[in-house]
C-alpha cells in the first residue's frame, strides 16, 4: 500500500511525510534503547533501510511501516504524528490523508488528526468489487470495530469468516492477521474504529 495525500506536490508530500515519520521511528526506538542493529534484528527490515527512514531520505512502504510498528507495539498512526491538536478540528475532505493499495482497489482516509496521544483511530474503507484485502496483526489488545455502510463485505477475524450487509456491525480482536472482502458486484464502503489498549506518545 501506499501513502497518497491529495493537493500538494508528489515532492512537497513525500518530503513532509519522510521528515515526520523519521523522527517518530528515531524517538522511540531510541526510547526504548534499541540500536539500529538491534531493532533491525527485532522489526525484519534491515539496519540501512532504518538509517534511511530515520534520515528522511526513504519513503517507507505501509508494509515496512506495519513491521516497525508491530516490533515497537505502537499504533500504525504514531509515525504520522507532528504536534499536538486540542480544541475543535475539521478535517476537509480533499485535505484527507488516504492510504491506498498499488491497484486502488483498497483504500482507507484517516477521519482524526495524526497529532498527539490517542487510544482511538477513525476510518473510511473504500473496497472495490471482487478484492480481498489482508491486514498485518496489530499491537496486542488492539480491537476494530467496523460497520458497512455500503455494499456487501465478508470479514475474517483471523478464526473464521462473518458476513456483513449494509448496516451490520463487527468487534474484533485485531492483533491477528484479518481480511476484508467484498463479495459483492458494486465497490463497498465500511467505518472501522481501531482501539488500542493504550495511548502511545
Amino acid at each position: 500500500m501506499e501513502i497518497v495525500q491529495p493537493h500538494k506536490s508528489s515532492a512537497d508530500s513525500h518530503a513532509e511525510l519522510n521528515e515526520v515519520v523519521g523522527k517518530n521511528l528515531r524517538r522511540l526506538r531510541t526510547k526504548r534503547g534499541y540500536s539500529l542493529e538491534k531493532f533491525a534484528q527485532l522489526s525484519g527490515v534491515s539496519r540501512g533501510m532504518l538509517s534511511q527512514i530515520e534520515l528522511g531520505k526513504s519513503t517507507p512502504t505501509i508494509g515496512v511501516l506495519w513491521k516497525i510498528a508491530t516490533a515497537l507495539d505502537v499504533p500504525f498512526a504514531t509515525f504520522m504524528t507532528a504536534g499536538d491538536t486540542y480544541g475543535t478540528v475539521v478535517l476537509r475532505s480533499q485535505k484527507s490523508k488516504i492510504l491506498q493499495s498499488t491497484d486502488g482497489k483498497f483504500a482507507s482516509r484517516a477521519l482524526f488528526p495524526f497529532d498527539g496521544e490517542r487510544r482511538t483511530e477513525f476510518y473510511e474503507i473504500s473496497i472495490a468489487a471482487g478484492h480481498e484485502e489482508m491486514a498485518e496483526p496489530h499491537a496486542s489488545g488492539t480491537v476494530e470495530d467496523l460497520v458497512v455502510a455500503k455494499g456487501h463485505v465478508e470479514v475474517f477475524d483471523g478464526r473464521a469468516w462473518y458476513d456483513l450487509g449494509e448496516g451490520d456491525a463487527i468487534l474484533f480482536d485485531a492483533s491477528l492477521p484479518h481480511s476484508y472482502r467484498n463479495p459483492g458486484a458494486v465497490d463497498a464502503t465500511v467505518y472501522l474504529v481501531m482501539t488500542y489498549v493504550e495511548a502511545v506518545g
